[in-house]
């Protein structure tokens, strides 16, 4: 049993800290917040992340996972430290990296024995020499200390699967040694473990986040040529990804990504580049097809039922993603707005999500069900999958709404499906102007 301390009760520090806990280590995990940590106490979690409430409640049960707001008890006898903060975007695209500071000098004030200090939050390339320092600057006295970067590569809503069944586990240090003790607590996960010095493990994480992005706009720039040309993007999507050097995922056209990670990482890393006198124009297109995919969907929308002015628009799903009701940076956030600016007037239903949206979009009003909400809609806009929208009961969707209009975000439905059942129908490159034109000659 190895003693941890992880710092931030976000995403990525209570995963961290229930699953390590989970593994037979004791873990102390910490945050600064006071609220965070008594709701924890008292068995609330913070974030939605399936099964994440019961592999806590578990462990803290059996006396391996406890929560405070204090340094000196979550450093005193703690082997590794994770810094698991939040890095949010700052105004010009920079990861904001004070919460990772403020860590680092807190640690530094309290360890009084040999540490390991790990970054897990993702931070800039280079950051793991800058914590070396601030530790170093701020000890009360000389302690024997080492830095490691282990990016995450954890998605909300699959977040425990991809933590205890990773494809990998990165590793970045100057000091070989601590590098090989961070590998011992994650030899029980059993998936390859890659050494290397600290900024690349650092930029691993940034180029692999800035390659699924662009992936993304890859094939959204597809379905936009699709949607011009009759073919179908879904089909086009599934063609590609039996070839093995592109691979099935991250090949699903919609309304863009959003969320913690995507956004801010692809501009960040596109900042520590221009930063350099470098042009990363590849990750600035990827950001501009990301933006316009958003706009893109209004326009849809508008070709669908005409002026926006009064229109009543029900919007199913808010959360970037399934299975979280993480709103950061969701697609729904910007479309909503974008709409409103026309006239329409919005409704939206989420499963988890409408707590947090409802701070986020004060003139959305919240509907309990898919089918309240449809009641006198002029058009439904599918933005998030979740998987209770795509076995709903279409005939009376159809019914309960003014006109039987699906904008779909997210492509859960067929096309051919929608129109048998008397909807106006129209995805993201489904060949639409092509459907169109037939059911007009008809």
């Amino acid at each position: 049993m190895k003693q941890i301390c992880v710092i931030g009760v976000g995403y990525v520090g209570l995963v961290t800290a229930a699953c390590f806990s989970d593994l037979g280590n004791r873990v102390i995990a910490l945050d600064v917040v006071e609220e965070k940590i008594e709701g924890l106490k008292q068995g609330k979690m913070p974030i939605y992340e399936p099964g994440l409430k019961e592999l806590v409640d578990h462990n803290v049960q059996a006396g391996r996972l406890s929560f405070t707001t204090s340094y000196a008890e979550a450093i005193e006898g703690t082997e590794f430290v994770f810094i698991a903060v939040g890095t949010p975007m700052g105004g010009d695209g920079e990861a904001d990296l004070h919460y990772v500071e403020a860590a680092a000098c807190e640690i530094a004030q309290h360890m009084t024995a040999p540490l390991i200090i790990i970054n897990k939050s993702t931070v800039p390339v280079g950051t793991g020499d800058w914590v070396a320092d601030i530790v170093r600057g701020n000890q009360k006295q000389p302690v024997p200390f080492w830095v490691v970067s282990c990016p995450e590569f954890l998605r909300e809503g699959s977040a425990i699967g991809d933590f205890t069944q990773p494809h990998r586990t990165v590793l970045g240090s100057l000091s070989p040694e601590a590098a090989e003790k961070v590998a011992q607590l994650h030899l029980a996960l059993r998936a390859p473990i890659v050494i290397t010095d600290l900024r690349t493990a650092e930029m691993i994480k940034y180029a692999s986040n800035a390659f699924l992005a662009t992936k993304i706009s890859f094939i959204n720039e597809i379905a936009n040529i699709c949607e011009c040309l009759g073919a179908d993007v879904k089909e086009v999507s599934i063609g590609m990804g039996y070839d093995s050097r592109i691979g099935k995922q991250f090949l699903d056209a919609g309304v863009g990504y959003g969320g913690s990670c995507f956004p801010k990482d692809v501009k960040a890393l596109a900042y520590m580049a221009a930063e350099k006198g470098l042009h990363p124009q590849l990750l600035y297109t990827v950001m501009e097809i990301n933006d316009d995919q958003r706009k893109m969907a209004v326009t849809h929308i508008k070709q669908l039922v005409g002026d926006l002015k009064g229109k009543v628009v029900g919007m199913l799903g808010l959360s970037f993603k399934p299975n979280t009701d993480d709103m950061r940076d969701a697609p729904s956030i910007t479309i909503a707005q974008l709409l409103q600016a026309e006239g329409a007037v919005i409704r939206a239903y989420d499963p988890v999500a409408m707590e947090i949206a409802s701070t986020l979009m004060p003139n959305v009003e919240m509907m309990p069900d898919p089918y309240t909400l449809a009641q006198g809609c002029d058009v439904l806009v599918i933005l998030t999958e979740w998987n209770e929208f795509k076995q709903l009961d279409k005939p009376r969707l159809r019914d309960l709404m003014r006109s039987p209009v699906v904008y779909d975000g997210r492509n859960i439905y067929e096309p051919d499906e929608m129109v048998k059942y008397g909807f106006i129908y129209r995805g993201v490159g489904r060949g639409f102007s092509e459907i169109t034109t037939d059911r007009e000659a008809v």
